[in-house]
């Protein structure tokens, strides 16, 4: 039997670029106006949750990035919190 999955699921599947691809086209078939509004409620929902992982994703990033460092070795590692150079 197959599973419907669930607008979460899609979205955990998808890479940064694809979700924001996604969203990208949701929000402008929301602004054509041509979609019934059942079907507008289920894009909203689906762009709300593509908007959360995305947001989720790039703060993440900027936070490793900020604490992204290289020891004396040359081995990457994520700097405590608090801590300067």
């Amino acid at each position: 039997m197959k599973t419907k999955k669930t607008i979460d699921t899609i979205a955990e599947e998808l890479s940064f670029e694809q979700s924001l691809k996604r969203l990208e086209k949701i929000v402008n078939t929301l602004e054509t106006g041509s979609v019934a509004l059942e079907d507008s409620i289920k894009l909203y929902e689906e762009g709300i949750e593509l908007s959360k992982k995305c947001l989720a994703k790039l703060e993440n990033a900027e936070i490793k990035i900020k604490k992204l460092n290289k020891d004396l070795n040359g081995k990457l590692s994520l700097l405590e919190e608090g801590i300067e150079e």
